[in-house]
């Protein structure tokens, strides 16, 4: 009781509660079960299996936790594995904490987004090209770092978790340059794709604009013909009546 007293607030209340939800299980399970068997045996046992369970929901909200806050674009952090590692490995990593952090194993609401991410993760490095690209970056970033801390390949420092941490920082850096390239690149290839949409659009109602004039032109074409066989006919006989007119007035 002693040690409990000293443990913070929150953590005697996380406590308190699972001491009382272990009673209750035993109070049920003790109540269905034979008189003849040991009470103790059977109370050990629901002991240890409530405390595998909360474990169990411990390591799972820590993963969750890890996997959420680990950088996005290095698919590598998300699964906590090393750049080289087989693809045997890969499989087996993602397999072990897919079912750790499945939705269906846990209450964790933030259990569907970070699901989600480790199969994201997955994905990519099961893609040899994507792969090949991350372990690019990853390689720059270390040369980066060897450059700021004036270190060769021979540096016994290499090994540090100094240089470790210098490492992740230039390879945060040098993932979110290339993202930033290519999402630069693809705005303009979408904005160069959208100018040439346009050109074949706007080629394409002066194609029609032609059409429908030639169409309209050629639907009047009767009503044409026969208005200027009107005009000329009509000029014709106004030409014969100033003739005999002219000729009248000789005669008188």
């Amino acid at each position: 009781m002693a040690n409990n007293d000293k443990a913070p607030a929150d953590t005697r209340d996380a406590l308190e509660v699972l001491e009382s939800e272990a009673k209750e299980w035993e109070k049920v399970v003790l109540s269905l079960l034979p008189s003849s068997l040991s009470a103790e045996i059977i109370l050990s046992k629901l002991y240890y299996e409530h405390t595998l369970i909360a474990h169990a929901s411990v390591l799972q909200d820590a993963e969750i936790d890890r996997i959420l806050k680990a950088f996005r674009l290095n698919a590598y952090a998300v699964l906590e594995l090393k750049p080289g590692v087989p693809e045997s490995d890969i499989k087996k990593v993602y397999r072990a904490k897919s079912l750790l952090i499945h939705p269906d194993k846990t209450k964790n609401e933030r259990a569907p987004e970070a699901f989600d991410r480790l199969k994201k993760a997955q994905t990519e490095l099961m893609d040899e090209k994507h792969r090949a690209n991350l372990d690019e970056a990853i390689a720059d970033a270390r040369m980066l770092a060897m450059r700021d801390m004036k270190l060769t390949v021979d540096s016994p420092e290499i090994k540090t978790p100094e240089f470790e941490k210098k490492w992740t920082e230039k390879t945060t850096m040098v993932l979110i340059d290339n993202e930033q390239r290519r999402k630069r690149q693809l705005k303009a290839q979408m904005q160069e794709e959208g100018r040439e949409q346009r050109k074949q659009e706007e080629e394409a109602e002066a194609r029609k604009r032609k059409r429908q004039h030639e169409e309209d032109w050629e639907a009047t074409r009767d009503v044409r013909i026969d208005s200027w066989r009107k005009f000329q006919k009509s000029k014709s006989g106004g030409s014969d009546d100033k003739k005999k007119k002219k000729k009248m007035k000789v005669l008188g």
